[in-house]
């Protein structure tokens, strides 16, 4: 009988050829029933396949393994049992690729001959079964990484890795380089990077680089390299939905396969999510992917879209003293941001010998972004009452004088920007892997080219509040008045990107490889006022720079490499802090740009060194892997956010800050043994300021005054104040144990040091608190095709904060002369408060 059910079940897996993560869950299924006598230790084993090649250069894994035909493998429940966050590889299946064959992708590596401290998450650690959404995936699967939040939003928050951040929210500088598919994501209006825009389902991979500057502009901080999945790489329908706290639901299908040699994938989904704070941050996100490819045996091609259309409601920081009385309150709305993205990817692979490959893509990225933005205003009543004015004594307009009619009303302003980029470009590469004077060698060669056209509109309109729910409603007032920084912008930006790059890796011995290599960036960014009344925008700015790369591996043992690596790397300044650099003409973050004195690029100079290795062969015994190493990152003339002079909130400018340094250790830890599975790690980052600067600093309470002006604060940052916004200490451990063979339950714990408020740069203010949060997951497969799952975060209902600045504590000006709104609010500290507990439920069904 129970040979019986085992053909059954094999006879429908060949028929529905699966995908390559659900094969081994398949498999399981077949073996599950055998009669108890037979235990599972009794049984074939397939072990998991460790991610063991890397890809040097963007364009990553441009050839699709092929498939290997194979018995159906019978699973151990140790196999079945690996969840493992990090480094998740997918067991290989009858019609699936198997993973990490390096033979069959030239422009892949042994990626323990790579001198820096890389990372790889693939498909299985982007399941909803351990985490709700992208950036979560790779907190919990990457040491080191953070996220913070600007937005109250869950799918637009910031990614800090080693004190370098990729960032949604216009303004924030960037440090991180982020590809998908070979094609550098960043926005090119501000280098932001949309995660909402990111199809989960079609992720295929995520390798983390932190020392590499063949990555090119961004990368100083490392790069983020997302590999999609196609119809060679998936194959099989799953449908899946979940839902849970603050009205989320989630639903999204995949579908993949292949015909001979031509393959067809597609990813669709859609969620909802009302979000837990009061009014704001609700969030329809609703984005696609899909991917048509062909090839034979000496070539492949792709063609792929990725489409979004996504509505985010944002709440910014609020005032401790309302979060100490409503933890969901929020200060100030509306805040929303729509985004939408037309995003086709062309990639090419040829080998033209056995050591001789070409490798290639050609895209076109259409980005719009409209962003709506109820603040606070600078618009007083005028020295005449029966006028309405701004910053000193300035009419709203040139035009004259604007009546004052809005009674005893609340005054507040509603700031809208829109952003319409197209850009396109593409890559060209070489990869050659003949044998150099005897020994392996593995030389990558490439140009690419980035060119975007934007065109930046902004607008401010004078608004009330209401004072029962801070709500601001637009009057039809439009505030243009260039001397207070406020006034109508039509802006293009043209920035073409430039960059040659070659690196080489070469084995003097069986357990010595060398890399060396470099990239030659040229950045052309130029900036045309459309108004004919700004001249100061105008402007044309040239960047170029040599970055090289330098560093080694050497095989101790069979279980213990050494690496150290060198690299440089540039980041150019984005046409937004071009346009906004001005102190004595500070602007609207992300919304008005007014002038462009000169910025200069950042360039990075990076060093690392550690160990790496491992213990053991099979799970059932037990399976150790673990790494430590050091960093030390030392930036010069990096590029920060200032607080305007004038003390206005989300008024400021960008300058360069002279050197900063950003150093620590990271250490990681994964054992697996029988049902058991259990990571740790530890990160801990010292990021200082390296130069003696001013800095303009109105809201913070420990601020100087400037003696010939009372309306100036400034503080003098010394060498060795930390910077802001970085917390030191990161540290995550989770275990997962298999309580059958169908159920499994886990939980990981993600501690975050306290960090200094952004602006407090001399660090006299108290910190953010250090926080704690534990999630809890389990899954249940009902039958071989069908799971349900649940999670639940933030189990003790901590209450944290993500991160904290200083705001305005003088409270919103009334129309009439009445006592200022909110003027009880004392205290200058204002916070993003983080999620409460939630709970979420789901099922998948696999065919």
């Amino acid at each position: 009988m129970a040979g019986t059910l085992r053909r059954a079940a094999t006879r429908k897996f060949l028929a529905f050829p699966p995908t390559r993560e659900a094969a081994a869950i398949t498999a399981a299924i077949a073996t599950a029933t055998l009669p108890t006598s037979v235990s599972a230790q009794d049984l074939p084993t397939t072990e998991l396949p460790p991610v063991t090649v890397i890809s040097p250069s963007p364009l990553a894994g441009t050839r699709s393994p092929k498939p290997v035909a194979r018995p159906v493998a019978r699973t151990s429940r140790t196999t079945r049992a690996r969840g493992a966050p990090a480094e998740t590889a997918e067991a290989p299946a009858t019609g699936a690729a198997t993973p990490g064959a390096s033979d069959r992708d030239p422009t892949l590596i042994d990626r323990d001959k790579v001198p820096s401290n890389t990372a790889v998450l693939t498909a299985p650690a982007f399941s909803h079964n351990y985490t709700t959404n992208f950036l979560d995936a790779l907190v919990r699967g990457l040491p080191g990484v953070t996220v913070g939040d600007q937005t109250g939003n869950p799918f637009q928050r910031n990614l800090d890795y080693r004190g370098f951040i990729a960032s949604p929210v216009q303004g924030t500088p960037q440090g991180l380089a982020v590809y998908q598919n070979g094609v550098r994501i960043n926005e090119s209006w501000g280098d932001v990077v949309n995660w909402d825009f990111i199809p989960e389902k079609a992720i295929d991979r995520v390798t983390l680089f932190p020392n590499n500057p063949v990555f090119g502009l961004n990368a100083i901080g490392g790069a983020l390299s997302i590999q999609m999945k196609n119809g060679f790489t998936y194959q099989g329908v799953e449908a899946e939905t979940f839902g849970g706290s603050y009205g989320r639901v989630q639903g999204g299908v995949q579908a993949g396969g292949q015909k001979d040699n031509v393959s067809a994938y597609a990813a669709f989904e859609s969620a909802y999510d009302r979000g837990w704070r009061d009014f704001a941050n609700s969030s329809h996100v609703n984005r696609m992917y899909v991917d048509v490819g062909a090839r034979n045996d000496q070539t492949e091609f792709h063609v792929n879209f990725t489409g979004a259309n996504n509505l985010l409601g944002n709440v910014a920081a609020t005032p401790i003293q309302m979060l100490n009385q409503r933890w969901s309150s929020v200060y100030t709305w509306p805040q929303s941001t729509h985004l939408q993205l037309a995003f086709v990817n062309a990639s090419l692979s040829h080998n033209f010998s056995d050591t001789w490959s070409f490798q290639g893509n050609a895209y076109f990225r259409g980005f719009r972004q409209s962003h709506v933005d109820g603040n606070g205003t600078d618009v007083r009543p005028c020295d005449d009452p029966a006028e309405l004015c701004i910053g000193d004594n300035l009419p709203l307009s040139p035009g004259g004088a604007t009546p004052n009619t809005l009674g005893d009303a609340f005054l507040g302003e509603v700031d809208r920007n829109r952003v319409a980029t197209n850009s396109f470009g593409g890559t060209a590469q070489l990869t050659n892997t003949d044998r150099l004077f005897g020994h392996d060698n593995h030389v990558v060669m490439g140009v690419s080219v980035d060119h975007g056209n934007t065109k930046f509109n902004a607008i401010s309109e004078l608004g009330t509040i209401d004072p029962n729910n801070l709500f601001v409603t637009g009057t039809g007032v439009i505030i243009n008045q260039p001397d207070a920084g406020l006034s109508p912008v039509d802006l293009r930006a043209t920035n073409t990107y430039t960059g040659v790059y070659a690196t080489d890796t070469f084995d003097v011995t069986n357990t010595l490889s060398v890399t060396a290599g470099g990239r030659f960036n040229l950045a052309q960014i130029d900036l045309q006022d459309q108004t004919g009344t700004n001249p100061l925008l105008n402007s044309s700015n040239r960047f170029q720079r040599f970055n090289p790369v330098i560093g080694a591996t050497y095989k101790v043992t069979p279980n213990l490499t050494a690496y150290a690596g060198y690299s440089e790397a540039n980041r150019a300044p984005t046409p937004l802090e071009l346009g906004c650099s001005d102190p004595n003409h500070p602007c609207m973050i992300d919304t008005f740009l007014v002038a462009d004195p000169p910025l200069k690029q950042v360039v990075a100079h990076t060093l690392e060194a550690g160990f790496r290795g491992g213990f053991g062969q099979d799970a059932r015994t037990g399976v150790l892997t673990w790494g430590l190493g050091v960093f030390r990152t030392l930036s010069s003339d990096d590029i920060i956010q200032v607080t305007s002079p004038i003390g206005v909130n989300n008024f400021g400018f960008f300058q360069n800050a002279g050197q900063t340094l950003r150093q620590g250790i990271e250490a990681k830890l994964e054992y697996r043994y029988d049902r058991w599975n259990a990571y740790a790690n530890y990160t801990y980052v010292n990021a200082t300021y390296r130069t003696a600067i001013t800095l303009f600093s109105p809201n913070n309470p420990n601020a100087l005054t400037d003696p010939n002006n009372d309306d100036v604060q400034f503080v003098n940052v010394k060498p060795g104040d930390q910077i802001p916004g970085i917390p030191a200490n990161r540290f995550k451990a989770g275990v997962e144990y298999n309580v059958t063979e169908a159920w499994k339950v886990g939980g990981d714990l993600n501690f975050v040091g306290s960090q200094w408020l952004v602006h407090d740069d001399t660090n006299q203010s108290p910190k953010v608190p250090a926080y704690t949060v534990v999630n809890l997951h389990s899954s249940y497969r009902i039958t071989p095709n069908v799971e349900i799952f649940g999670l639940i975060n933030n189990v003790f209902n901590q209450r944290y904060y993500l991160g904290g600045t200083f705001f305005e504590s003088g409270g919103f000006a009334s129309a009439g002369g009445a006592p200022n709104l909110m003027a009880q609010l004392t205290d200058p500290r204002t916070f993003v408060p983080g999620t409460p507990l939630a709970a979420y439920a789901g099922i998948r069904a696999r065919f």
